[in-house]
């Protein structure tokens, strides 16, 4: 497997077309790379520790009569934020910027050789990739193909450990949760909410062996679970065009998901190239 050599966040002054200024902005501001917030909301901050609430409950009763609330000072990691290492609610997306910079490459690859196909992620959290992937075909002029959001929008699905013994003991109640209404404003705030766009509503299970995609480009698969994984590549790899690329976004970090891969690549016979976007994403190029 090969490391990319993708720098952490792209210099302005190497951008040279304003297609790539008005992404490199795009990916910024959906990481928050751009504006890093540096207050973090009490009760995230105390739910993350697993620390009782009712302190919280207490002090928030307290200062409701004048309008305050509580928030606590967080320091703001550059590096950590463009791999994707660091977490708040307020992203759009958790991927970082170097994964970002991957998406980019790979859909702007696809457009320029003509590789046929729409654009799908599986498992979107909030929307920020799958915004992204619209942002880049409306840059570049492309009106034919879609973006497909295909998620459960409640979550991950609980583990089935006798079709799925790998996910034995995981637990996925709530993890990861952002509902479809707030992923629809998310992509009406960036101006990317329109017919390109079009939502698989679901577990996987349920939603992809039967989702009206011809063929696809680029399919990116963000599932953390082995059984999501697994799911994901069976239905959607066969739809990906040779040229096109499949994406991993979670085969670092997470065991099940990489032993997902290499199952289903050894089961298929597929044998191109793994390599290494940052320290949990993959990529490889369909080639047959």
């Amino acid at each position: 497997m090969q490391d990319s050599q993708a720098a952490p966040a792209a210099s302005t002054e190497s951008l040279a077309t304003p297609e790539e200024l008005y992404l490199d902005l795009l990916k910024k501001s959906l990481s928050r790379y751009l504006h890093p917030e540096v207050h973090q909301n009490l009760s995230t901050y105390l739910t993350s520790r697993r620390l009782s609430l009712r302190l919280l409950l207490y002090l928030r009763r307290l200062l409701a009569p004048i309008h305050l609330d509580l928030v606590v000072v967080r320091p703001y990691d550059p590096r950590a934020r463009a791999e994707g290492r660091d977490f708040s609610r307020e992203l759009e997306t958790m991927i970082g910027l170097k994964r970002l910079d991957n998406l980019q490459f790979c859909v702007v690859d696809v457009l320029r050789r003509k590789v046929p196909g729409d654009l799908i992620e599986a498992g979107v959290w909030r929307g920020g990739a799958t915004i992204f992937m619209r942002a880049v075909l409306k840059a570049y002029g492309d009106q034919e193909r879609r973006v497909w959001v295909a998620d459960s929008f409640e979550g991950m699905p609980a583990p089935d450990p006798e079709r799925f013994p790998d996910d034995a003991g995981l637990w996925t109640a709530g993890i990861d949760a952002a509902p479809l209404e707030d992923v629809r404003r998310n992509f009406a705030r960036y101006g990317m909410l329109d017919d390109g766009v079009r939502f698989l509503k679901g577990f996987f299970k349920d939603t992809l062996p039967h989702a009206p995609i011809d063929r696809l480009a680029v399919l990116r698969i963000d599932a953390d679970m082995y059984q999501s994984t697994t799911e994901a590549l069976t239905y959607l790899y066969p739809k990906l065009s040779v040229g096109g690329y499949v994406i991993v976004d979670d085969y670092g970090a997470f065991e099940v998901c990489r032993k997902a891969v290499h199952d289903y690549r050894k089961a298929q016979g597929i044998t191109e190239e793994i390599r290494h976007i940052d320290w949990t994403g993959v990529f490889w190029q369909k080639q047959g």
